[in-house]
């Protein structure tokens, strides 16, 4: 007997629906390589309903104190923490994120997301500016109206949360494309939306990028677009949304340095490099420092510490709670990640200090799992050593001077994170200043805090979304009120 699979709507206006063509995409479960769900395929038909209803919204919503706004975002924060096991069962089934180590974070900094936001409401704050004594100079944020935001697969429900709340909190509606690989959690926390929101002011739909996130950056009654993806992706969205002048926010790829000096206390850097290569999410994290510069004298002491850690990393079951990093997302990311393993080893055999291509046998080739991998001294010609792999693969080489270092991390095209490691402050703090990305963590691994002024530089994107002033600039635009109090001017 065929086993039926269940299908999940999407919401638009208010209601849970179909696809307006009746079509749907499955989704896969990678860590066992089995269809678990469906969902609708959207596409432009579906996006233009969306952005009718959002767009009726906005008239309302726009209009709504910023006190009542605040008090539904502290509302939606409280469903969602009544909900977090299941969310983040969620999204380990959907996107094999280790729930111990990931997904369940992962739950809880979206219900911080929405805390935050909602206590910043008040602050939708213009300036006064004296130019004149006889004038009345201000200015006044404004919301767009509706905003299109498309969103990956890798951490699909904080993502979400980072553009849903601060958009909606400055009165702004929203039309949001969740990913097709991993949408089940991000369509859980538009379910727990929907009871606090009115109709049309949120609206989740899921679909190919090409039919539906494409529609979504080009439509004319979206002003402003937000996305986080790749680069490629990226520079789409945005010559598409520069034909009608529409305001947009990137957050890109990355190839991020981390730079050890050779003061260090080894056991403790190891693991902070660990953490910054996002070895626990599989690698599969935009600002993953896959690229790790270690100074020379001490390069062999230090790799023989970071890969007995890297030995001990259970890797499997994203469920089972032993488990310290799950499966990569899908079969095309294992085939992609695979290319630039094989490529690297046929390149240069005696690199590989660690892992190397996945086994073809046993309970790890039940799913897309993917061994730590660790290269040392690669060619420059290797492609992972410039190209975001967005896999557990590590670059390890060599330096010993401070600004021949410098300008190999600032070499490539992105410039979205980087860590640098190191007791002594000054060269520490030099280092930071003179690399070229938006995001610099000094002898600390972990992710973005709410607050931190977090986006990147050069091809890695535009705009900043994770504190008040970037969810400002962001979701607002700013108007001019000059005001002549001249009673000479005023009519009687």
């Amino acid at each position: 007997m065929t086993k039926l699979i269940p299908k999940q709507k999407m919401l638009i206006n208010g209601q849970w629906v179909d696809g307006i063509d009746g079509n749907w995409i499955t989704v896969e479960n990678p860590s066992t390589k089995t269809i678990f769900v469906q969902v609708p395929r959207a596409n432009n038909h579906d996006v233009n309903v969306a952005v009718a209803a959002a767009k009726k919204a906005s008239h309302t919503w726009k209009k709504s104190s910023a006190a009542d706004r605040g008090k539904m975002l502290f509302a939606i924060a409280d469903g969602l923490e009544a909900n977090k096991e299941k969310i983040a069962r969620l999204i380990s089934t959907e996107n094999g994120n280790a729930l111990r180590t990931q997904s369940r974070g992962e739950a809880a900094i979206t219900v911080e997301i929405f805390r935050y936001v909602a206590g910043l409401a008040r602050e939708l704050k213009g300036k006064t500016v004296y130019l004149n004594p006889e004038n009345l100079d201000y200015t006044r944020r404004e919301p767009y109206g509706v905003v299109g935001a498309i969103v990956p697969w890798n951490a699909p429900l904080m993502l979400a949360a980072l553009k849903i709340a601060p958009a909606i909190m400055t009165g702004n509606t929203m039309v949001l494309k969740a990913s097709e690989e991993a949408p089940m959690a991000v369509l859980e926390m538009a379910r727990i939306c929907a009871e606090v929101l009115p109709a049309g002011v949120l609206n989740v739909l899921t679909g190919y990028g090409i039919e539906c996130g494409a529609a979504i950056a080009e439509h004319p009654d979206i002003p402003k677009v937000s996305f986080t993806g790749s680069t490629a992706v990226g520079k789409s969205i945005l010559a598409a949304a520069s034909n009608r002048i529409a305001s947009v926010s990137l957050e890109l790829g990355g190839k991020s340095a981390q730079i050890v000096l050779p003061d260090v206390d080894h056991d403790y850097t190891a693991d902070g490099v660990i953490t910054a290569m996002r070895f626990t999410r599989q690698g599969q994290s935009c600002t993953a420092g896959s690229r790790l510069f270690l100074h020379e004298s001490i390069a062999e002491s230090f790799l023989s510490t970071l890969t007995d850690k890297l030995k001990k990393m259970r890797v499997g079951d994203p469920l089972n709670e032993d488990t310290d990093t799950g499966s990569l997302v899908n079969a095309k990311q294992f085939s992609r990640v695979s290319s630039y393993v094989q490529e690297a080893i046929e390149t240069s055999p005696s690199s590989l200090i660690l892992g190397g291509l996945p086994p073809s046998s046993g309970p790890l080739s039940q799913g897309y799992f993917f061994e730590p991998t660790v290269f040392f001294n690669l060619p420059e010609e290797v492609k992972l050593t410039r190209e975001e792999v967005f896999g557990p693969v590590l670059s390890v080489s060599t330096w010993r001077d401070e600004a021949e270092v410098i300008e190999r991390a600032n070499q490539l095209q992105y410039g979205l994170a980087a860590f640098l490691w190191g007791r002594e402050g000054a060269p520490a703090i030099r280092m930071a200043h003179a690399l070229e990305a938006g995001w610099v963590m000094v002898n600390q691994g972990g992710g973005q805090q709410l607050g931190h002024s977090y986006g990147g530089m050069k091809q890695s994107g535009s705009g900043r979304e994770f504190s008040l002033e970037g969810m400002l600039e962001s979701y607002t635009e700013v108007k001019q009120v000059s005001i002549n109090l001249r009673d000479n001017f005023i009519p009687r």
